[in-house]
């Protein structure tokens, strides 16, 4: 039997269950909704419940979405024939953010890890290459993470998409914004280098 009466173990036990979240954060986080007005725990409710129920993947681009096709895909000054290839949602949404890129995008779900059982038939590939003549696609660039797998991922996607007639690109990797060089791995350096522009006077 535990410290808590049933119903705060039970969401406890609830809470901890949610990556990132562990046995004290979930006290925490229980303990809290506890103390807190009732509308707080119901306006959360509601909430969780109105994301599985009316939350699902574009039929394009398979980001989430509320209405099909996403906000995005529907948007015609967005098909300008550039597609960004994500890993993830939360990828496609930094991008999104950062206001620069006005193309249409296109969510993997994931990227190829071979240790992990994941193969091109477990990411939205089939998808993309399915995008290609349906929506007069000139350009993919390539926005996966510059971790292994992303790399294998990016390297496998343009393997694939060299035999069609579209320009592909990768993002730019390298040296942040305020970063200092002295304390960059040698593969930040690596990259940066390899993808250096030139500058005019």
């Amino acid at each position: 039997m535990g410290i808590y009466p049933p119903p705060l173990e039970k969401l406890i036990q609830e809470l901890s269950r949610l990556p990132g979240v562990g046995q004290k954060s979930a006290t925490r986080l229980a303990l809290f909704i506890l103390r807190s007005e009732r509308e707080l725990a119901e306006g959360l409710s509601q909430s969780l419940l109105a994301v599985k129920d009316r939350i699902r993947f574009c039929s394009v681009c398979y980001n989430l979405t509320e209405e099909d096709p996403c906000p995005i895909c529907n948007d015609p000054n967005r098909a300008n024939g550039v597609v960004c290839v994500v890993e993830g949602p939360g990828d496609q949404l930094a991008i999104e953010e950062s206001r620069v890129f006005q193309g249409r995008y296109h969510v993997l779900h994931g990227v190829l890890s071979p240790l992990e059982g994941i193969g091109p038939e477990d990411l939205k590939i089939g998808e993309l290459l399915a995008r290609l003549g349906k929506e007069e696609v000139t350009e993919v660039i390539l926005a996966t993470n510059p971790t292994t797998e992303g790399e294998s991922t990016a390297a496998y996607l343009a393997k694939i998409l060299s035999t069609k007639e579209v320009r592909i690109s990768r993002i730019a990797l390298g040296i942040p914004m305020g970063g200092d060089l002295k304390y960059m791995d040698s593969m930040t350096l690596q990259h940066a280098l390899r993808s250096r522009n030139p500058l005019q006077a």
